[in-house]
């Protein structure tokens, strides 16, 4: 099955009035070339009213984060998925591996708010990964299939044609060190296997993006993996050029 490829930004805690009108500006300003391709930008939450401004419906914009809390109420400094639909996002991302390591959230919180997202009716991006020691110990499938199957059981396997996936190597993030093609490949095919013993048709829909150290010099190799969908961008997207190129990497493996 031949999949959308997504590519989605995240600024992390960058960005000001003014870096957001211009940043989300030179990217939409690529929208028209990439008719085959989703693309979206997750900006802080006090800068998303401005991105969605700037964008003006030509690319997605989408939060970092959601709370669990489907409902209002006394929740201090919560943000739930029907206020961030309600001025315009689409998207929002659940579960970064900063969010697990910094703040506590465990694979049931993650879960949680993945279905707090859908029940918004927000395409929830939900990230999974594996810290390096995890991995040279044998344990990467394992944490992944823990991380995976949490959701899967708050959701149901179901639920995935209205989410898309995440493979974020912790120890890929942020370091410049980023996984062979060989490597994200092998992982990607894992996951949707993985899910294929759930639901084969629902497995082979799902998009799943990497994210970890992607850039425009990188993004077309890894983009053209059987498995992987497209991308979950963090410091190269700080860069409307270098995003843009990303983006161009995409359209290119949909064209293909």
């Amino acid at each position: 099955m031949k999949r959308r490829p997504f590519v989605a930004g995240n600024w992390k805690m960058h960005g000001s009035l003014e870096m957001t009108a211009e940043l989300a500006t030179g990217v939409a300003e690529g929208a028209g070339r990439w008719t085959q391709i989703d693309v979206a930008i997750c900006p802080p939450y006090p800068y998303l009213t401005g991105a969605l401004d700037a964008v003006n419906g030509r690319i997605a914009v989408g939060a970092q984060d959601v709370s669990e809390q489907a409902e209002q109420g006394a929740y201090t400094g919560e943000v739930n998925g029907n206020m961030l639909r309600d001025i315009g996002c689409s998207h929002v991302i659940v579960g970064h591996s900063e969010r697990r390591a910094y703040y506590g959230e465990n694979n049931e919180i993650v879960a949680r708010k993945t279905e707090a997202a859908l029940a918004a009716g927000l395409t929830p991006l939900v990230c999974i990964g594996e810290t390096l020691e995890q991995r040279e110990s044998g344990k990467m499938e394992a944490v992944l299939s823990a991380q995976l199957d949490a959701v899967i059981e708050v959701i149901g396997v179901a639920a995935l044609e209205n989410a898309v996936l995440a493979y974020e190597p912790v120890w890929a993030i942020g370091t410049g060190k980023t996984a062979s093609p060989q490597q994200a490949q092998e992982v990607h095919a894992f996951l949707r296997q993985r899910i294929a013993g759930h639901d084969a048709i629902i497995a082979a829909a799902l998009r799943i993006l990497y994210g970890g150290s992607v850039k425009p010099d990188n993004a077309a190799e890894l983009f053209s993996c059987g498995d992987v969908d497209g991308g979950l961008i963090g410091g190269a997207a700080l860069d409307a050029n270098g995003f843009a190129a990303i983006c161009d990497a995409a359209q290119a493996k949909a064209s293909a």
